[in-house]
């Protein structure tokens, strides 16, 4: 019975043998692979340490340069600097040395002056005893009477003294006159900020399409002709985009014709009939706004009781210009410099608004009324009753009449300011807005003639009689009068075309 359990234990014994061989020697290896792999990674750790140490002294010694080349560089800069100072030192010890020297011989040679002067002063009491006493000698004078003779000498040398000095502060005062003159006008041109506008010879229309242009010139261009005899205004119609310019030297009736012109095309039905309708509302647009303009330039200045038909002409002038300066925005400029001028002298301020304001008027109907502009000025204040100073300002702004008052001379100062300012006037514009100007008037002063335009920038004149007082004979004969006269009186490049149109119209009502 214990046979099979003896060989049960040993074949298990052999068993566990057999196992734990099969078992270290798999684990043995093992370990001696670890321990390979650790001496391998030991060698590789202390290679890296070393690589690592060498990193950091390559670092450490590239510091220590750097920082050995930094404190080397503020050595450098520190002794530089250094020198400098020691250089500037010097310097002032020098210049201190030579304004002490300076000083020794100034005050030596003050203490040689004081010592002459001291001489001086005493020879001269010896000279006047001296002087005195030769007087008293040769004139037989007595003391008293020497004494009076010399009190009148010295009298008259300070008489002399006193006109002299009075001359130099004369002077003096003037000099200082002129500056407070420019002071006083220089703050009240900038207490004075009027826009100005430059007027041209052009407006431009914008359309709400090219194909307007087409209904604008008509069948075989009627409307474009109608809309020109009435308003006296070209209508240049070319490739410009959705726009067509109207031009004409009469700003009036260039702003007739555009607010015509635009009625027209919103209305959208543009025929002669209407285009007449058009002109005529537009008219009477116009002088309202003439109306407004001259009472909107009396409200801005707050001056007050201006006769209504002085505010009129005042509107009137917003479409004047003068040199291409506008008159209206020139005269409210002046009448604020005046006005400004006038509150720095102690003046009456609204006395010198109003003459400034008041001071072109005469520009409002120049053309119409002969005479220069400012004694028609004068007249038209005259007329509507205004202050006598005002109409005498008004006549003397130009030297027409010697001013007489100080607002006169304020009018006159101002208006040469504001007309005198860089880019107010322009020459060539008013040269060519005169001979325009000039064209219309020939053609006035023939019997029968109606109305005149003066159209494509002066190359041409349109003359409008009227058919009963002149047939067609006579019209041929007035074209051909009225281009010889234009040839006699004008000179102009080129040529000027003489149109004269005459038209009958029938009309009747249908009840």
């Amino acid at each position: 019975m214990l046979i099979p359990y003896i060989g049960c234990i040993a074949a298990s014994i052999a068993i566990l043998v057999i196992g734990f061989v099969v078992w270290i020697k798999p684990a043995r290896e093992k370990a001696t692979q670890q321990l390979e792999d650790a001496g391998k990674l030991k060698d590789q750790s202390e290679r890296e340490l070393q690589t690592k140490r060498k990193e950091i002294l390559i670092e450490a010694k590239d510091e220590a340069h750097r920082i050995r080349a930094e404190v080397e560089r503020e050595n450098r800069e520190n002794r530089a600097e250094i020198q400098r100072s020691e250089r500037r030192l010097t310097q002032k010890e020098e210049t201190l040395d030579r304004r002490l020297e300076n000083l020794d011989n100034k005050e030596k040679s003050l203490v040689s002056k004081e010592q002459e002067t001291d001489s001086l002063q005493e020879d001269l009491k010896n000279q006047i005893v001296q002087q005195r006493e030769e007087v008293q000698r040769i004139a037989g004078l007595s003391s008293e009477e020497a004494k009076t003779l010399l009190l009148k000498t010295i009298e008259d040398e300070t008489r002399h003294d006193c006109a002299r000095l009075i001359r130099d502060i004369e002077a003096q005062a003037k000099e200082e006159a002129d500056k407070k003159a420019r002071d006083i006008v220089t703050i009240a041109i900038q207490h004075c900020a009027v826009d100005q506008t430059s007027e041209t010879t052009v407006s431009v229309v914008p359309l709400p399409g090219d194909e307007m242009k087409g209904r604008i010139i008509g069948r075989e261009g009627r409307n474009i002709r109608a809309f020109e005899t009435l308003t006296g205004v070209d209508l240049i119609i070319d490739d410009t985009p959705e726009a067509v310019v109207l031009s004409g030297f009469d700003p009036v009736r260039r702003e007739i014709a555009r607010i015509a012109l635009s009625n027209l095309i919103t209305d959208g039905r543009i025929h002669p009939g209407r285009i007449e309708e058009m002109i005529n509302k537009a008219s009477a647009e116009v002088e309202t706004l003439i109306r407004e303009s001259g009472e909107r330039a009396v409200f801005e200045l707050g001056v007050t009781g201006i006769d209504v038909e002085l505010v009129k002409l005042l509107g009137k002038l917003r479409f004047r210009t003068s040199y291409g300066q506008n008159v209206l925005n020139h005269s409210t400029e002046v009448a604020h410099l005046a006005g400004s001028i006038a509150a720095e002298l102690g003046g009456n301020i609204q006395l010198a608004k109003r003459a400034g304001l008041l001071h072109d008027l005469g520009k409002a109907v120049d053309f119409e009324v002969e005479g220069p502009h400012a004694v028609i000025s004068a007249d038209l204040c005259r007329k509507y009753n205004e202050h006598p100073e005002v109409v005498h300002a008004a006549g003397a702004h130009h030297g027409d009449e010697e001013p007489r008052t100080m607002e006169a001379v304020l009018v006159s100062v101002a208006d040469a300011i504001s007309a005198a300012r860089p880019g107010a006037r322009r020459e060539t514009l008013e040269t060519y807005v005169k001979r325009l100007q000039r064209l219309e008037t020939i053609a006035d002063s023939f019997a029968g003639v109606d109305k005149t335009y003066a159209v494509q920038a002066g190359r041409e004149i349109r003359v409008m009689v009227r058919p009963n007082e002149i047939d067609d004979l006579g019209a041929a004969k007035l074209a051909r009068d009225t281009a010889k006269k234009i040839e006699e009186e004008m000179e102009y490049p080129g040529q000027i075309k003489v149109t004269v149109i005459r038209e009958t119209r029938a009309v009747d009502y249908a009840k």
